[in-house]
């Protein structure tokens, strides 16, 4: 028990003295230290349980003295006084004024001691109360966790009797079900469960083809047993289909039986119903179902049947070297695809024929287009049809592709896809419709339209002369193939095919008849350029007879007359046979017009004699033997070579012809007794020979004379008008010349020099193209190396 002791009233209230009266309305709160904490303490447990009046005015004192968080209890302030403040919260009132008036303070001491006896007291009741509650909770915890461990251990068994009640409920639901209405339901159970057990049945035995049908090698070992198996499950899944629908009918009726008379668990009545509608989505036809009756076995039937057909196919689809036929000069050895055998083929179209039933032919179409197309694709790039792809557009430099392209198409049709043919027919044999589109979609990955388009890049190249030969060519080319086209390509399915065919022959044809009916007109363009400034044979001469000759050939001519005939039917219009003569006719009139007007433009008219002479011996030469020369007629070519005759008499009068009169002898007879007099005549002589003789001889020197029997014939001409005079007057007036100191400038030449140079008069020399344009019908001028001329090197 705590005694009271009158010095340690400053450590409560510090700034009172013992002598001193104090208001207690005017103290200073208290700021509480540690030492301050025990009274408190125990005023605080005297309040909880005996509040006296000195220790509840002490309590609210000391309570609104201080912030509620510096109290060393604040969890117990908001219980004593709820109302008016928190834990957390500080609170700052006006100074205590109590109702009643405080005792002086050695009374209040003495209380103090009294109540701290009393707390000590009370505060081991509480401890002891507090521990007797503890051991009270303690014994409410264990027997909480024994109580929740049994539950545990019960909760299975409640689960298990859970899930056993829906069906204990059904067995006892028919017990209380009507006696009339369970003897009426087992007739129905029984017409229900005979179709039922059928389509049971059925569907075991299909089961039981499983092993037979998705084991082994399968088709691969035993084609036509596997087919046998394959046929027995489609029959027995048409029965399924044919006849679940029926029993799933009978089933249906059944249960909405037993739900409308409740003989039956409504929960299992529901899970019948829902099992029974997804029956009756799948009693239709068996190829449609999300979930197949037969669980995808026919399916991946199928898938093996498919499988087989692309192993077939490519172990007897390897290529095999084979030589091209014709190949005029191609070294390069094609590959052909290897023609089916006969088992293999029979084989192919029984899976065909099972796959087609089962609408299931698009994946093995697509396995026989890739790799015969493939096979046929391997064969043409064997024979380097690079070419095919080429961009040019100049018919001169596509000349040896269109006859390499002529002879690959022709193979490429009799050959490589001939055989697919056969083979699409033999395959798909019942199947024409099948057939025709196969082979069109092999054909067209072979590379048959590459062949077109190559044909539609020389249709579409620029207009001249030599793109007619080619274009009559590519026309020659299909018309020899036009049979086995129609044949091959007659299909509804080749409909591309045809019509691009249609198309490149449609621009051959008009293309054809456009140059030649334009070869006049650019003959007589040509009539007023300026002629070859050497004399010699235009290159539109020599062009033209050769073209003419060429398209009137036994290689050309038949075709450009089909061509022209096509085209005039076009036009409704009649074709004439002397149509092409008179056209080749009216080409060489034109060019007999432009010699008149040519040889009238050299400034030097001996050039232009030597130009008429050159281009008369041209024809006469050139054209006599040939089909022109023929049409023409022999008094024609016979007028040509007069014209050549009449214009080298004239050539040799007008210059060669004069230099003998310069080596005249008059006047050296008289004066044969003055050997001076006689010398400086003979130099004057010789010195007015030599001057005519170099000046003819460097202008000559620059003219041509094409022929090499026409330049031979001329040499020799001018060789005998001169040397022999000139020899004859050296040999008796030399030596006169000769004696003198200054002979050298007047005895230039010897004889046998002179023959020499003679003979080297008229060479030719290698010259450009530059003296002819050729205007198209556009209006465009085109210079003749690259327009009519150009390609006489490949008219032959």
């Amino acid at each position: 028990m705590l005694q009271a002791k009158p010095k340690s009233c400053p450590q409560i209230l510090p700034n009172s003295h013992p002598k001193q009266q104090t208001n207690p309305s005017s103290l200073p709160l208290p700021h509480f230290s540690l030492s301050t904490q025990i009274p408190f303490i125990t005023l605080l447990s005297l309040s909880t349980f005996s509040l006296t009046p000195l220790s509840l005015s002490l309590l609210v004192y000391f309570s609104f003295s201080f912030p509620i968080s510096a109290s060393p209890f604040p969890q117990f302030a908001h219980l004593l006084f709820p109302p008016f403040f928190s834990p957390n919260q500080s609170l700052s009132l006006p100074p205590l004024k109590p109702s009643f008036k405080l005792p002086p303070q050695s009374t209040v001491h003495t209380y103090i001691s009294m109540d701290q006896s009393q707390a000590d007291s009370d505060e081991d009741k509480a401890m002891a109360s507090l521990l007797a509650a503890r051991r009270s909770l303690t014994s409410c915890l264990e027997r909480s966790r024994s109580l929740a461990s049994a539950l545990s251990r019960a909760g299975p068994h409640l689960e298990e009797i859970k899930h056993r009640l829906p069906s204990l409920e059904a067995s006892v639901r028919p017990i209380r079900a009507p006696r009339e209405a369970l003897m009426e339901v087992g007739g129905h159970i029984d017409r229900a469960v005979g179709p039922a057990a059928a389509v049971l049945k059925v569907f075991d035995a299909v089961h039981g083809l499983e092993r037979p049908l998705l084991s082994g090698d399968g088709p691969a070992e035993d084609l036509p047993g596997f087919l046998d198996v394959l046929t027995r499950l489609e029959e027995a899944l048409k029965f399924l289909s044919d006849n679940s629908g029926l029993a799933v009918q009978w089933l249906d009726d059944i249960v909405e039986y037993l739900a409308d008379h409740s003989l039956a668990d409504p929960r299992f009545i529901s899970q019948l119903t829902d099992t029974l509608s997804s029956l009756k989505s799948g009693s239709g036809t068996n190829q449609n179902l999300p979930e197949p009756l037969d669980g995808g076995l026919l399916s991946a039937t199928l898938d093996r049947l498919e499988s087989e057909f692309c192993q077939l196919l490519s172990a007897h689809s390897n290529p095999i070297p084979l030589q091209p036929p014709e190949t005029s000069g191609d070294t390069a050895i094609a590959i052909a695809p290897s023609p089916l055998p006969v088992p293999v083929v029979r084989k192919l179209s029984l899976i065909l024929d099972r796959l087609a039933t089962n609408n299931r032919l698009d994946k093995c179409v697509s396995a026989f287009v890739d790799i015969r197309g493939s096979n046929v694709r391997k064969s043409l790039d064997a024979l380097g049809i690079d070419y095919l792809g080429s961009a040019l557009d100049d018919a001169q430099m596509l000349g040896p592709h269109v006859q390499r392209w002529g002879r690959h198409l022709e193979f490429a049709v009799k050959h490589l896809l001939e055989s697919e043919y056969r083979v699409c027919t033999e395959v798909f044999n019942r199947r024409p419709t099948d057939s025709a589109s196969c082979f069109a979609e092999v054909a067209a990955q072979a590379g048959i339209l590459d062949f077109i388009k190559f044909g539609r890049t020389v249709a579409d190249a620029k207009k001249d002369p030599i793109k007619l030969l080619r274009l009559l060519e590519i026309f020659d080319s299909l018309n020899k193939l036009r049979l086995d086209f129609n044949r091959l390509f007659g299909s509804k399915a080749c409909a591309d095919i045809q019509n691009r065919t249609r198309d490149l022959i449609k621009r051959v044809v008009e293309g054809s008849c456009e140059i030649f009916g334009e070869l006049l007109v650019q003959v007589e363009l040509q009539r007023n350029v300026t002629p070859p400034p050497d004399g010699g044979v235009p290159r539109l001469v020599s062009f033209i007879t050769e073209y003419c000759n060429r398209l009137l050939s036994d290689e050309y001519r038949p075709v450009l007359t089909q061509v022209l005939i096509i085209q005039r039917s076009w036009k409704q219009e009649r074709f004439h046979e002397r149509l092409l003569i008179e056209a080749m006719l009216n080409l060489v009139k034109a060019l007999e017009l432009n010699f008149e007007t040519w040889s009238k433009g050299y400034e030097d008219p001996n050039l232009g004699c030597l130009f008429m002479m050159n281009t008369h011996w041209h024809f006469f030469k050139h054209l006599k033997g040939t089909r022109l020369g023929d049409h023409l007629g022999d008094t024609w070519l016979r007028e040509h070579e007069q014209y050549k005759d009449y214009f080298v008499a004239v050539f040799l009068r007008e210059t060669w012809g004069k230099l003998p009169a310069l080596l005249s002898r008059e006047g050296l007879m008289i004066f044969s007794g003055g050997r001076a007099t006689a010398r400086d005549l003979v130099k004057k002589r010789l010195k007015s020979f030599n001057e005519m003789f170099n000046e003819m001889y460097q202008t000559q020197s620059n003219w041509v004379i094409s022929d090499k029997e026409l330049r031979d014939k001329m040499c020799g001409l001018v060789v005998q008008a001169i040397v022999p005079v000139y020899r004859s007057y050296m040999q008796n007036y030399g030596p006169l010349v000769e004696q003198d100191a200054s002979a050298s400038k007047y005895a230039k030449f010897t004889a046998q020099g002179l023959e020499q140079m003679l003979g080297s008069l008229f060479q030719n020399k290698p010259k450009k193209a530059a003296s002819f344009n050729v205007r198209h019908s556009n209006g465009k001028v085109n210079h003749a190396g690259t327009g009519l001329y150009r390609s006489t090197s490949t008219v032959k």
